[in-house]
């Protein structure tokens, strides 16, 4: 079938839309028609290049999509054409990680998360006869994907499907990193760096969790405004103070129990680890930590990928969340019209836009 989609032809190139083919789901695939799509830091990585596997153009990005099942394939059972759904990552379900309820840690999380192909080494995706790598197994920049089965989480009737797509990757991380590892006492004290999606999202569920002093650090006021609103009791603009002096100072001289950093960056992961006690448990969202984790005592550090979540059972629980009022993530979304892609990816990169969503058919 013809459908649009946002192709990005050779690393830092815009992205182009236009009409591409898409190919019929296979056996254990289904077919949706996307209404909205999260813009994440991890399209830019792999539209410019910036992910060292990700070698893979052309590609059509997008990894955070929700839409409505237009057909299934013959052997999936559990979704059916006008089931209402949100995208996440991809996994076997097959490896070690998988059967033990950690599909976070899927041995063929590179391969089918960034390798470009579907799980039998094929594309769905092609333009003129040429072939188009896939991105998460969705490539959810289009106005209709074919994905696995298992990328796929069902959507309530009264929550708002525009909303959910970020839920699969960079909501559920930041709140997993909190509610699945940490799971921080109440009353306890925990440093979240970096207020982007995931580290609001991490706030967020820290203060779900019952934490008595949350600490937001950024280097923009505004998001550090919005963090207050959302929860945090104290702020560090770490463009203007001292991180680890203030946290201490805030937690008279001891240090924080807990700290996410939520930044990919080896300076601002030492960061964290230094705003802790010495028995401190810190995690940091998986990324390149360039060699600064330096000395870590008796602290316990572990990177975090897609939150620890089994997007299954953990979408669901936010959702809840949201609808209880006590996750309010509508409050990082701005909408944008598909066309305006390029818009939301740069206001995206600039901090302008804390989470972009586009509207596939505005």
């Amino acid at each position: 079938m013809k459908i649009k989609a946002a192709i990005v032809y050779k690393p830092n190139d815009p992205y182009v839309i236009e009409e591409i083919d898409l190919a019929p789901p296979k056996e254990d695939e289904v077919l949706v028609k996307i209404v909205a799509s999260g813009v994440c830091h991890t399209d830019y990585a792999v539209a410019s290049g910036e992910i060292p596997i990700a070698q893979i153009h052309p590609v059509v990005p997008g990894h955070e999509g929700s839409g409505i099942v237009e057909s299934v394939g013959e052997a999936v059972t559990d979704f059916a054409p006008g089931d209402r759904v949100c995208m996440s990552f991809s996994y076997c379900n097959e490896c070690y990680s998988c059967v033990t309820g950690r599909p976070f840690e899927c041995e063929k999380n590179g391969l089918f998360n960034f390798g470009g192909r579907c799980y039998d080494g094929t594309t769905r995706l092609t333009k003129d006869g040429a072939e188009l790598s896939n991105f998460f197994n969705q490539s959810s920049f289009s106005t209709h994907s074919v994905t696995h089965r298992n990328n796929l989480v069902k959507v309530p009737d009264d929550m708002d499907l525009r909303l959910t797509g970020p839920l699969g990757c960079g909501l559920q991380t930041g709140a997993g990193a909190v509610l699945n590892y940490l799971k921080p006492e109440p009353g306890s004290s925990i440093v979240v760096i970096g207020c982007g999606a995931v580290g609001m999202s991490a706030l967020m569920a820290a203060k779900i969790s019952g934490c008595s002093t949350i600490i937001a650090v950024d280097a923009i006021d505004s998001r550090l405004e919005l963090a207050q609103e959302l929860g945090a009791t104290h702020i560090i603009n770490a463009a203007k103070a001292d991180t680890v002096a203030t946290a201490r100072d805030i937690t008279k001289g001891r240090g924080v129990n807990y700290a996410f950093n939520a930044t990919g960056s080896g300076k601002t992961a030492r960061t964290a680890i230094e705003c802790t006690d010495l028995f401190g448990n810190i995690a940091v969202l998986c990324g390149d930590h360039d060699g600064e984790l330096g000395f870590m005592a008796s602290r316990v550090v572990r990177g975090i990928t897609e939150g620890l979540s089994i997007p299954g059972l953990f979408i669901p629980q936010l959702i809840r969340f949201y609808q209880e009022g006590l996750y309010p993530f509508d409050k990082l979304v701005e909408f944008y019209a598909f066309e305006d892609i390029n818009k939301a990816s740069a206001d995206s990169l600039s901090g302008k836009t804390i989470k972009p969503i586009l509207l596939m058919d505005n």
